[in-house]
């Protein structure tokens, strides 16, 4: 199964072997870029360079791949990254843009200069300067030295409690040391998040764009937040669905770094609609056949030929070794495989090797669509989110191929999702290849106007079950009250 991790990254820290522990607890840096000196852990340039070039390889693994399908989309977001960094107080600096097949928006940067956005981000964007803004905001992350800052920290942190815990014989010791790769997805403060946001727009400024697109785009991502949040019945929990979570900025911040910037008024502004929606038409929107898809509820892989159903009210997040299905009350649902071969009983895998170290009740064997599989609960097990309960259950999809689900509940709410989990469980079935040929990706579809087009009659032409209208909304940066003119550009999704 190949699909997408976003925000957990479990590779080991090689980055230790370049430092040692002397230096990594004092070493500082200086930004050429703001002038502020910080404690970096040691990191020279040079050793900034070969982290990022370590944590590079993990990165691209890890979040799906480089979208290489259109190279002329990957040049395009590299030779805008470079035209950018070119504005910045480090022009010698040797930067790598990478455009990840990954449909969820995201973008971050690593020390060394490897600066990432996702194709998801750029499908949510509508014009140049929108997506300008968001790689000079993260080139500011790297001028100003935020990640290497960041990382510097976090190391310190991470050998400070593998002390401790050699000290005292935890067994917490080799949980404490990080990943680059994971402090790149890690919250920057709300300063450092500032300073990338005034540098980001001196860049944009220097380099003939709009400073309001990195405005205009926060606004885009807000909307497709709050959709986000409805679609998966949580309104309420919109920062969950966005990278909001790791850039905790609003428009009206970037209003205040325009001001403060003291940048010369750009005349005559690159904004540069036309020709980014041109390079982005014919793009994969959403997963990828590699990765499987996922049609409103139903989660379908055309390569393993597998598919099942979460319930309503969950939403479906798919990812590099696992698809999971989040819902309300702190309930979830993950589908993975198990690790290599498993032969002999599904019971003893279960309870031996699955569950071996949680006391299963109930354990019983069951047949789904033809398939042999197993089953069994756990109640009142400690999480960091307080006690859980979990229904687990092990299906042999074929020879030694075993597939498992993951329900878990909260236990007041583990009787009000009981037949919810059973439909699930009692959904997932094995595709014929009819089934899988009908299976196609979605992709964008760049529309111009005609007359007699409306909104809604637009919004037919997506090809998802519900919120049509809606979605064709946000992905436009469009409202209810929108007027459509003859000869504008549209964005929409085909299948």
């Amino acid at each position: 199964m190949t699909m997408t991790t976003l925000f957990r990254l479990r590779t080991p820290l090689l980055a230790l072997a370049l430092l040692s522990a002397g230096p990594l607890l004092s070493g500082c840096s200086t930004s050429e870029a703001t002038g502020r000196t910080f404690f970096n852990g040691g990191l020279s340039p040079a050793q900034e360079q070969k982290l990022g070039a370590t944590e590079h390889v993990k990165i691209v693994k890890e979040f799906g791949g480089t979208y290489d399908e259109d190279p002329a989309l990957t040049k395009y977001i590299s030779s805008l990254g470079n035209f950018l960094a070119k504005t910045s107080e480090t022009p010698d600096q040797k930067f790598t843009f990478t455009l990840l097949d990954s449909p969820v928006v995201n973008a971050f940067a690593l020390p060394g200069g490897y600066v990432y956005t996702t194709r998801g981000l750029l499908a949510l964007a509508n014009d140049e300067a929108e997506i300008a803004g968001v790689i000079a905001h993260e080139i500011g992350h790297v001028t100003a030295k935020h990640s290497a800052e960041r990382y510097g920290s976090t190391l310190t942190a991470n050998i400070l409690a593998a002390g401790v815990g050699i000290l005292t014989g935890s067994g917490q010791a080799a949980q404490a040391v990080g990943t680059a790769g994971a402090v790149a997805v890690q919250s920057f403060s709300r300063d450092q998040e500032f300073e990338a946001d005034l540098l980001g727009v001196r860049y944009l400024s220097r380099g003939g764009f709009d400073p309001n697109g990195m405005g205009d785009f926060l606004t885009q991502l807000q909307s497709s937040s709050r959709l986000d949040a409805e679609i998966a019945g949580n309104p309420g929990r919109a920062d969950q669905f966005n990278i909001m979570q790791t850039h905790p900025r609003t428009a009206d911040r970037i209003q205040r770094a325009i001001q403060q910037a003291g940048t010369k008024t750009v005349n005559n502004p690159i904004v540069g609609r036309d020709v980014y929606l041109k390079k982005i038409d014919g793009m994969l929107y959403g997963d990828d056949p590699s990765q499987g898809y996922i049609r409103g509820q139903r989660f379908s892989h055309p390569e393993l030929k597998l598919t099942f159903t979460a319930p309503d009210g969950f939403r479906l997040i798919n990812s590099k070794t696992q698809v999971a299905a989040v819902g309300p009350e702190d309930s979830l649902v993950i589908f993975d495989g198990a690790k290599g071969d498993v032969s002999g009983s599904l019971k003893n895998y279960l309870t031996n090797v699955w569950a071996k170290n949680v006391r299963l009740q109930d354990v019983e064997k069951i047949t789904i669509n033809g398939m042999e599989a197993v089953t069994g609960r756990a109640t009142q097990i400690n999480t960091k989110s307080g006690k859980k309960d979990y229904r687990l259950i092990a299906i042999r999809f074929s020879g030694n191929k075993v597939y498992r689900l993951t329900f878990r509940t909260d236990p007041s709410q583990t009787n009000r999702f009981s037949e919810d989990f059973r439909r699930t469980t009692y959904s997932f079935k094995k595709l014929s290849s009819a089934e899988v040929t009908k299976l196609k990706p979605y992709r964008l579809k760049i529309h111009t106007v005609r007359s007699g087009d409306t909104l809604t009659s637009l919004a037919r032409k997506m090809p998802f079950a519900d919120y049509k209208l809606e979605r064709l909304l946000v992905l436009n940066g469009l409202n209810k009250n929108s007027q459509l003119a003859r000869g504008q550009k549209i964005k929409l999704v085909t299948e």
